[in-house]
C-alpha cells in the first residue's frame, strides 16, 4: 500500500515536487479541474442558484485512476495552488474522490523548493470553504451573466455573440477611449529650443541646449520672436542645484509583471503568464498570481548577501514593502526568484528573459537609492520676455539603477540620468548659435496597450490577478477588439531656424497616429458595448464590477454568504433580461442612417449583418431587393459617410475578357476578389480594387490556377470521387466529400499510391471510427461543429 499520495493540478508541478519527496510519496496530477459546470448548459439551479457540476468525458479515466490510488493510500495530500481557484480544485477532488476531509491534508506553498515543500508537509490544514465559496461565487455569477446576456445579443444584435461580466467592462474601457480619440481635435503649436556656446577657461567652447518656457500658436508669433532674437544678448540669469533621490520600484505583482514584460520584452499579457507558469512549475520563481509586494525574510537575507557580493555593502538597503491594494488575497508574497543567488537559468529564450527581469526587479528593490544632482539654468535676454531653461543631471551614486530601471508606457527609451551641463556663472554672457522652432501637434488620449489596460483595470478594481490575461485574450478572440497594425498617417510640419542673422524655413514629414500593438474596438465590439450600456447599465458600471470583487473578498474572509450575494444579484438581473429580450425596437442595434442613394433615392444605412458590418441600400419592404456591401476593416460604422458608403457599391466592375470570359472585380465577405468563370482569387491587402488593371488581375488568376494544381496530386479513372490532395498539413485522401489523413510514412510517395491502396486506407480509417463510436467517443463532423459554435 502506498503511504502518501500527493495530488497537484499540473504535471510539470508534479514532476518538480517529486524530486523533493521520498519513496513513501507518490505525486499525481489532476490536470486542472476534474469537474466543472456543463459546457453547453447554464448548469445552475435557477431557484437555489446552486451550481450543477459534472465530470467531463475526457476526465473520467483520470478520475477513476485517482480514485483507485487515493483509496489505497494511507494519507492523501491535496497540493493545488494557494489561490481560490486552487482551493476549489482541492475541494472538487475531495468531493469526487470521496475523501474523508478529516484524513485529507491540504498543503500550500508559494514556491516549489525543497524547503517550502517540506515545510508545507509539516504544517497541513483542511480545505478552506470560504475560499472555495468565493471561487464558486465568481464562477456562478459569470455563468449567469454570460448565459443570460448572450441569447439577448443573438436576438438583438447578431448570432453567435457573447457577453461576460469582466470582458464587457474591459471592452467598454476601450470603446470609450476610442471615442475620446475621435472627439479630440489636435491643434498645432511651435516649441522653441536654443543652442548656446559657453566659453571655457582654456579658450574652448561648450554647447548648452535649452528650451523656451513658452509655446507659440502661429507662424506670425514665431517670426516676431526670432526677429527679436537676431540682436538679443543672452546671459545666465540663475543657476539652481538640487540634490535628489530616486527609489526603486517594489517587487513584481501579477499586473506589474505583465506591464513591464510588455514594455521591456514585448510580451503579450497571456504570453507573460504562460512563461511565468512554466518558471513557477519548474521551481524557478514563486507563485505568479499575486497582488502582494511582500518579500519573505529568507528572500530579504538572500538578496542582501547577493547585493553585497556583487556590488558592495553601500549598495544594499533593506526595504519591506506592504500591499496597499484593497482585497489583496491571491498569495502572500511578491513574484521573485526561488533562489536569489541564481541570476540566470537554463531554459527557452523567453524563460531566460522573463526570469532575468524578475531577478533584476527583486534585487533592485533591496538596493540603495540613486543619488542625483539636478541642475537648472535659466537663460534670459533684456530684449525678450520669455526665458530659456537648460536642465542636466549628474548621478552622484547610481544605487539601484546600476541593475534596473522601470519603464513607462509609451516611452521607448529609459530616462537618462547622466546628462551634464558645462560650468557656468550667474551673469555670464552666452553666444547664441541657433534657435530652432519646430511645429508640433497637441497629443490626444492614447489607445490602450495590453499593459496599460491591465493597469487601468487594476486601478478601477476590475478583476483580479488571475483574470487579466484571460479577459484580454477573450475580447480579442471574440473579435470585439483587435490589435492595430497601421504605422499611422504621414503629415508635414514646419521648422524655422535662426542662425546668424538669417531665418530659414524647412518642411519635414513624419508619421503620426500609429496604432501598432494598440487595442482598437471593432464595429461589433462597439455595437455590443452600446447595446449593453443602454439595457444593462448596472452590469457595465465600473463601480458595480469593482464592488463585486469586494463582495468576493468578503466571502473569502467568511464575512458574507455566497448564496445570499447570488440571490440579491439575480433578483434584479433576471427581470431586466426578460424585459430586454421581449422589447421591440424600431431600429436594430447599431443601425445608423447615412442618407439617401443619389441615384434611386432609397435610404442608405449601416448595420451589423449576419457576417459583420454592412452598408445597405433600401429595405426588405421595397419592391426592389436591397443592395448590400461589406464594410472594409479600414472604415468604421460610427464615422463612415454617405460618400464613402456609395464608393463600396462601385463593385463589381468588369475589367475585360481573358480566354473568352469576363474578368470581374467583386467584393465579398472576406474582402475584394477577382472572378473568372468559376474561379475566385482574393486581392492582396495593399491592392485597390478600383485601380487594379486587367493584366494584374490575369496574373492573380494564373497564380490561383498554379495553387489549385498543386493541391490536386492524383486522380483515379476507377472512381472520380477519389483524389489524392495536398493540404496545409501534408497529403490526404478525399473521397465522396470526406477527407482522410495519410500516415506520415506515406507522405513522400502520396503521388504513387494505387487505387486499391487508397481504398484500403479509407476502409481502415472508417473501421477505426466505428470502434471509437462503440466506445462512446463521439464523431465530430463539420455540421455538428457549426451547431456547437452557434450554441456556445
Amino acid at each position: 500500500m502506498q503511504k502518501n499520495l500527493v495530488i497537484v493540478e499540473s504535471p510539470a508541478k508534479a514532476k518538480t515536487i517529486e524530486k523533493f519527496l521520498g519513496k513513501d510519496f507518490k505525486v499525481m496530477s489532476s490536470y486542472g479541474h476534474i469537474r466543472d459546470l456543463k459546457k453547453k448548459e447554464i448548469s445552475i439551479d435557477e431557484k437555489t442558484l446552486e451550481p450543477e457540476y459534472e465530470i467531463p468525458d475526457e476526465k473520467k479515466k483520470l478520475v477513476d485512476e485517482l480514485r483507485d490510488k487515493s483509496s489505497k493510500a494511507q494519507t492523501v495530500w491535496l497540493a493545488s495552488d494557494e489561490d481560490r481557484e486552487g482551493e476549489a480544485i482541492s475541494w472538487h477532488l475531495c468531493e469526487v474522490l470521496g475523501l474523508d476531509e478529516q484524513n485529507t491534508n491540504r498543503i500550500v506553498f508559494h514556491e516549489i523548493t525543497e524547503s517550502a515543500i517540506l515545510d508545507a508537509i509539516e504544517h497541513p490544514r483542511h480545505i478552506n470553504m470560504d475560499l472555495v465559496n468565493a471561487q464558486q461565487a465568481r464562477r456562478v455569477l459569470d455563468r449567469l451573466v454570460g448565459f443570460k446576456l448572450s441569447p439577448v445579443l443573438w436576438r438583438k444584435v447578431k448570432p453567435a455573440l457573447s457577453a461576460g461580466r469582466v470582458q464587457s467592462v474591459a471592452v467598454r474601457l476601450i470603446v470609450e477611449r476610442e471615442r475620446e480619440i475621435q472627439n479630440f481635435k489636435s491643434e498645432p503649436f511651435y516649441s522653441v529650443s536654443g543652442v548656446f556656446a559657453v566659453a571655457n577657461p582654456d579658450g574652448s567652447a561648450s554647447e548648452v541646449k535649452a528650451m523656451l518656457s513658452k509655446r507659440f500658436k502661429t507662424e506670425e508669433e514665431v517670426m516676431e520672436f526670432l526677429e527679436k532674437c537676431k540682436t538679443a544678448t543672452f546671459t545666465v540669469d540663475a543657476i539652481t542645484k538640487k540634490p535628489m533621490k530616486r527609489m526603486p520600484a517594489p517587487p513584481f505583482t501579477t499586473s506589474t509583471l505583465q506591464q513591464e514584460a510588455a514594455r521591456k520584452l514585448g510580451f503579450s499579457v497571456s504570453q507573460t503568464m504562460m512563461v511565468a507558469q512554466h518558471l513557477y512549475e519548474s521551481g524557478r520563481i514563486t507563485y505568479m498570481r499575486t497582488d502582494s509586494v511582500n518579500l519573505s525574510e529568507l528572500c530579504l537575507n538572500a538578496s542582501k548577501k547577493e547585493i553585497v557580493n556583487l556590488y558592495g555593502e553601500n549598495y544594499s538597503k533593506l526595504r519591506k514593502y506592504h500591499t496597499s491594494s484593497k482585497g489583496a488575497q491571491e498569495a502572500h508574497e511578491a513574484i521573485r526568484p526561488s533562489y536569489m543567488d541564481k541570476n540566470a537559468i537554463e531554459g527557452t529564450a523567453q524563460e531566460k528573459r522573463l526570469y532575468e527581469l524578475i531577478w533584476k526587479r527583486t534585487i533592485a528593490s533591496q538596493m540603495a537609492d540613486a543619488e542625483i544632482e539636478k541642475t537648472t539654468i535659466t537663460i534670459k535676454s533684456d530684449d525678450i520676455e520669455e526665458v530659456f531653461t537648460a536642465q542636466g543631471e549628474v548621478v552622484k551614486f547610481d544605487g539601484f539603477i546600476k541593475v534596473y530601471r522601470e519603464s513607462i508606457d509609451d516611452d521607448e527609451q529609459n530616462e537618462d540620468y547622466s546628462h551634464t551641463l558645462p560650468a557656468m556663472k550667474k551673469g555670464q554672457e552666452l553666444v547664441r548659435r541657433e534657435i530652432i522652432t519646430t511645429e508640433r501637434f497637441s497629443a490626444g488620449p492614447q489607445r490602450y496597450t495590453e499593459a496599460s489596460l491591465v493597469h487601468k483595470m487594476e486601478e478601477l478594481g476590475i478583476g483580479r490577478p488571475s483574470t487579466y490575461a484571460p479577459t484580454i485574450s477573450t475580447i480579442q478572440q471574440r473579435e470585439y477588439v483587435m490589435r492595430g497594425d497601421k504605422k499611422g498617417e504621414e503629415r508635414s510640419y514646419s521648422i524655422f531656424q535662426l542662425k546668424g542673422k538669417q531665418i530659414t524655413q524647412k518642411t519635414r514629414k513624419e508619421w503620426a497616429g500609429s496604432d501598432r500593438g494598440k487595442l482598437i474596438p471593432t464595429d461589433i465590439g462597439t455595437v455590443v458595448n452600446d447595446f449593453l450600456m443602454e439595457n444593462f447599465s448596472e452590469i457595465m458600471d465600473y463601480n458595480f464590477t469593482a464592488k463585486v470583487e469586494q463582495d468576493f473578498d468578503k466571502i473569502a474572509e467568511g464575512d458574507e454568504k455566497w448564496t445570499d450575494m447570488m440571490k440579491s444579484f439575480y433578483k434584479s438581473f433576471e427581470p431586466t433580461v426578460e424585459e430586454t429580450m421581449n422589447s421591440r425596437q424600431k431600429f436594430k442595434a447599431g443601425e445608423r442612417v447615412l442618407g439617401n442613394d443619389p441615384k434611386s433615392g432609397r435610404p442608405v444605412f449601416v448595420k451589423i449583418g449576419r457576417f459583420g458590418p454592412v452598408v445597405q441600400i433600401g429595405s426588405s419592404e421595397d419592391k426592389e431587393k436591397p443592395q448590400f456591401a461589406q464594410l472594409p476593416k479600414e472604415l468604421s460604422m460610427e464615422t463612415i459617410t454617405l460618400e464613402e458608403a456609395m464608393e463600396l457599391f462601385k463593385l463589381p466592375r468588369e475589367l475585360g475578357d481573358f480566354e473568352g470570359s469576363t474578368v470581374i472585380i467583386g467584393a465579398g465577405r472576406f474582402g475584394p476578389y477577382v472572378k473568372h468563370e468559376n474561379m475566385f482569387a482574393s486581392l492582396p491587402k495593399d491592392t485597390d480594387p478600383m485601380a487594379i488593371t486587367l493584366d494584374e488581375a490575369i496574373t492573380l488568376i494564373q497564380e490561383k490556377r498554379r495553387q489549385e494544381a498543386a493541391k490536386h496530386l492524383k486522380f483515379f479513372l476507377e472512381d472520380p470521387k477519389l483524389e489524392v490532395m495536398n493540404g496545409l498539413y501534408g497529403p490526404y485522401l478525399s473521397y465522396d466529400g470526406q477527407n482522410y489523413r495519410l500516415p506520415k510514412s506515406l507522405h513522400e510517395k502520396a503521388k504513387d499510391l494505387t487505387y486499391d491502396e487508397c481504398m484500403k486506407l479509407i476502409e481502415e480509417a472508417r473501421e477505426l471510427e466505428k470502434d471509437k463510436e462503440k466506445k462512446g467517443v463521439k464523431k465530430t463532423t463539420k455540421r455538428t461543429t457549426r451547431k456547437t459554435t452557434k450554441k456556445a
